[in-house]
């Protein structure tokens, strides 16, 4: 196995979820225990229906667009941004930024082809576009890099951070503003969910989603969007990123291959390319969705991969399955485990797997495996250790 591998760091986290505006914000909802999501009127069909979904609130400043999802986006960034400076980190000549995004401007589009028939004004059809919040942001701070959008469903986080690596590896830029947002548990996308049988809406999230234990049903929706700045040299970085790998099933629009021989593939690869060993993981940062299919993927690819003592974690129960933002906000969650010392898992409800954290549970150093697995097929995983 090569040990050849460079590294990068997480200098900055911004951050805006159900649970407010603010990286503080998010680590006070988690440190909780209390989950983010909040039962919703006006879903179902003839919107009579009450939901628990983790939407983020309205809030942000209006001179960074008009929609949640462009303030959102430009909040997380801006705070990520002013966080790895208060830190110490200088912007280089080349700022690339990244943003990994599904579906934007869901709120935006709706009206756009409802209530207004298209007739809008042509700033009002440009703020539809995914790169007019990126133009902005890219604007107010100056950077010249390049800037990109990142899709890659639920694994868009890990595919983002996977590239700003590339990016930094290759001598693209010298650092890299990396951006995943996702607002889109409008009531329609919370009922397809639901009919795929996987979004649960019916009851509170500690009750329906528990991942790898018993009688865990899926997953409650939510929404957020995260910032990082990732570099090189920082004084003070929150983690640092060994190295990742993607794959893809090619098997079926919404399962994963039951083989599962591309999942251990792509998690095989991000050790190698890490230069490390399974032996070397101590916690697995799951994507645990609390869906029987991905809960036995990841339970299987860490017992026959990784260590005896890896522990398993998923905080979707807590801040909701936020889709194209979901891997980067758990990254996040991961950087600031390791600052603060402790992990905020959800606690447990049911008997289930043995590695399953139960609760805040102090950070014994360690490496950190990511997983991520992207409804059609999207293998993703990187490894993160704490700072050196």
């Amino acid at each position: 196995m090569s040990s050849q591998h460079s590294e990068i760091e997480i200098g900055g986290i911004g951050a805006v979820t159900g649970y407010g505006w603010g990286r503080e914000v998010l680590w006070d909802g988690l440190v909780s225990g209390m989950p983010a999501a909040v039962p919703e009127e006006g879903h179902g069909p003839g919107r009579d229906r009450t939901a628990w979904v983790a939407r983020v609130p309205e809030g942000g400043d209006p001179a960074d667009g008009p929609s949640r999802f462009a303030r959102a986006m430009r909040a997380a960034a801006r705070e990520a941004i002013l966080d790895a400076a208060a830190q110490g980190w200088v912007a280089g000549r080349r700022v690339g930024l990244l943003h990994a995004v599904v579906l934007g401007e869901v709120d935006l589009w709706r009206e756009f082809y409802q209530a207004r028939e298209g007739r809008v004004p042509v700033r009002d059809y440009l703020a539809l576009m995914p790169s007019t919040p990126m133009s902005t942001l890219m604007k107010e701070f100056g950077f010249h890099g390049p800037a990109m959008n990142v899709s890659a469903m639920c694994a868009s986080g890990n595919a983002g951070l996977l590239t700003a690596k590339a990016w930094l590896d290759s001598d693209v830029v010298d650092d890299v503003v990396f951006v995943a947002t996702d607002l889109s548990a409008t009531p329609e996308n919370v009922l397809h969910f639901e009919r795929l049988g996987v979004a649960i809406t019916d009851a509170g999230p500690l009750e329906a989603c528990r991942p790898f234990q018993e009688g865990s049903r899926g997953f409650t929706m939510g929404e957020a969007s995260v910032g990082m700045v990732l570099s090189r040299g920082l004084a003070d970085p929150y983690a640092r990123l060994l190295g990742g790998s993607m794959s893809h099933d090619a098997h079926h629009v919404t399962s994963i291959d039951p083989d599962l021989t591309e999942v251990r593939g792509c998690v095989r690869e991000a050790l190698r390319r890490s230069g490390v060993r399974g032996r070397d993981i101590r916690y697995l940062n799951a994507h645990g969705p609390g869906t029987a299919q991905c809960d036995r993927a990841e339970a299987r690819v860490c017992a026959e991969l990784l260590a005896e003592q890896t522990s398993i974690y998923s905080v979707k129960p807590l801040v909701g399955h936020c889709q194209g933002a979901a891997s980067a906000v758990e990254v996040a969650v991961a950087g600031l485990g390791y600052r603060h010392g402790f992990i905020p898992a959800p606690p447990r409800r049911a008997p289930g797997d043995r590695r399953l954290l139960d609760g805040r549970t102090p950070v014994a150093g360690g490496l950190t495996l990511k997983s991520s697995l992207g409804m059609g097929g999207h293998n993703s995983a990187v490894v993160l250790g704490p700072p050196s």
